[in-house]
């Protein structure tokens, strides 16, 4: 199992530039509505596309999808790549909406 962060964590650290935060969503998903700052690289692109765009191992890396299914699948990947600190948003985008908070 992935480490797990929360929405209400996600919310504290938006802006923070030592975090990166990672839509692993479909591009048409992403569209549609995503965090602010977030970037959208779709699960099934992941684990080819990682070590380009974010080539150090030890960085924070924040990812999240609808429900959190496919962003523990993510950090489950990244991790095994050997990053060191990749983290699933529990209840994803579901939990972010039902705390009102801002998708752009």
């Amino acid at each position: 199992m992935s480490k797990q962060v929360t929405a209400e964590d996600v919310h504290k650290t938006l802006g923070d530039s030592t975090i990166t935060l990672i839509d692993v969503r479909t591009p048409g998903e992403f569209s549609k509505g995503s965090i602010q700052g977030s970037m959208n690289v779709p699960l099934n692109e992941i684990g080819e596309k990682i070590s380009t765009l974010i080539p150090d191992k030890e960085r924070v890396i924040y990812l999240y999808c609808l429900s959190g299914s496919r962003s523990e699948t993510a950090a489950n990947i990244l991790t095994g790549q050997g990053y060191t600190n990749a983290y699933s948003m529990s209840n994803g985008l579901l939990m972010w909406r039902s705390k009102k908070y801002e998708v752009k």
